[in-house]
């Protein structure tokens, strides 16, 4: 039998205090495995611009799991039978829907580890887990995978009004400061109801739901997709692209073993081993951080000024544009700064470079929030509202930037 431990609450700057429920959720927390999130930057480089986004992955699975208790009690109190089998199940699944996230979260989602999703990974680090824990898993890893037979159930964990978004909004709104982003979790939930096993919203929640996906679009372009967070973002990623670079190319490259087994091996989903799970288990910010000082330092120039600018907050010019970039004068531009500064083209391309951000705050072609009626109708959110601009949320938008040093353009 699993021990009792004695500590059962976290003080939390948002909701006060956070109850664990039982001995497993709490022996889940204590794991090497969880207790790594603490080093994982919930918002990656966003402190850059908004001081206080320091908070952590392991702040938010907290939160996110203590909005699924309070999910599990609304919807028990509304004559929804969830066993308590199912209630564990539902608090693991959302307490580890992050855990396979890598060093500064989405940033370097894909740098360190080749074509991998954090949900692969975290899947990797459940069933690892499971075996661990002799199966206790189970069925919170069915309903992570979308595969359980009650549909409401992996909608909590994964859908467009998921716990995950009900948490992340309201934190990073309080820890950036930026209101918009202030959304009534609580309120929200409180309006959750499962009609033919689907997850609905009482009519009494449609203004709570249009202010979620209002908040979710601003914080979308004020905060996730920022410009200066942006741009600090792509040098992080270029300067591991970099790394690996030198690497092959036979240049010495210090870091810590987690860093230097990834710089020094491409890893797919195919061949994520136990081996290479501990490795990456191993890994988070201050590896990275850590590197990057190392490296303002080394004798390759590129690396050196893209770690500077990390550094010394030192970061690229970029302008956002509604039209694509013209690729010819990007090209003209990458070769005059090649020029200037005695490097190959190829070179310069870490310091002159564009790309393409979306944002779409409520999509069509997902499970969509459905709205229950008092007389029993069901409809979508978008035919719901009478927020003329709801329908607006459910088209992309998509914008368009150039980075480049100052006084370079």
């Amino acid at each position: 039998m699993m021990p009792i431990n004695k500590l059962k609450i976290f003080n939390d700057p948002i909701y006060g205090f956070i109850t664990i429920p039982n001995g497993l959720i709490f022996n889940l927390i204590e794991h090497p495995y969880f207790q790594r999130l603490r080093r994982i930057t919930q918002m990656g480089l966003s402190y850059m611009v908004y001081p206080g986004a320091h908070h952590t992955r392991f702040h938010h699975a907290l939160g996110s799991m203590h909005l699924m208790q309070k999910a599990i009690y609304t919807l028990r109190s509304k004559e929804v039978d969830i066993s308590e089998e199912e209630s564990t199940a539902l608090l693991v699944a959302i307490l580890l829907h992050d855990i396979g996230h890598g060093p500064f979260s989405h940033t370097l989602e894909h740098s360190i580890a080749k074509d991998l999703s954090h949900e692969q990974i975290s899947l990797k680090f459940m069933e690892q887990l499971n075996t661990e824990f002799n199966g206790s898993l189970t069925l919170a890893i069915q309903i992570f995978k979308g595969d359980y037979s009650r549909k409401f159930m992996c909608q909590l964990i994964a859908s467009q009004l998921d716990m995950d978004r009900a948490d992340y909004l309201k934190r990073d709104s309080f820890y950036t400061g930026v209101a918009e982003g202030n959304i009534n979790s609580e309120r929200l939930i409180s309006m959750l109801n499962v009609v033919e096993d689907d997850l609905v919203i009482e009519e009494k929640g449609i203004y709570s739901v249009e202010k979620f996906l209002l908040a979710r679009r601003l914080m979308y372009w004020q905060v996730y997709l920022h410009k200066t967070s942006l741009v600090a973002e792509q040098l992080l990623m270029g300067i591991l692209k970099r790394a690996k670079w030198l690497y092959l190319n036979g240049a010495e490259i210090s870091a810590s073993k987690p860093l230097q087994y990834f710089i020094e091996n491409d890893v797919s989903l195919n061949d994520f081993s136990f081996d290479i799970l501990q490795h990456f288990a191993n890994l988070d910010d201050y590896d990275i951080i850590s590197a990057v000082k190392q490296w303002q330092y080394h004798d390759d120039q590129v690396l050196k000024q893209l770690s500077q600018m990390i550094i010394n907050r030192e970061l690229l010019k970029v302008k956002i544009k509604s039209k694509p970039i013209n690729q010819n004068q990007l090209k003209l531009k990458q070769q005059e700064f090649a020029k200037t500064n005695n490097f190959s083209v190829e070179e310069a391309k870490y310091f002159i470079f564009d790309g393409v951000i979306s944002n779409q705050a409520y999509t069509l072609q997902k499970e969509q929030i459905n709205v229950l009626y008092k007389i029993g109708k069901i409809q979508n959110i978008v035919k719901a509202s009478d927020h003329l601009n709801l329908k607006a949320l459910t088209k992309p938008v998509v914008k368009y930037f150039i980075c480049y040093p100052k006084n370079s353009l």
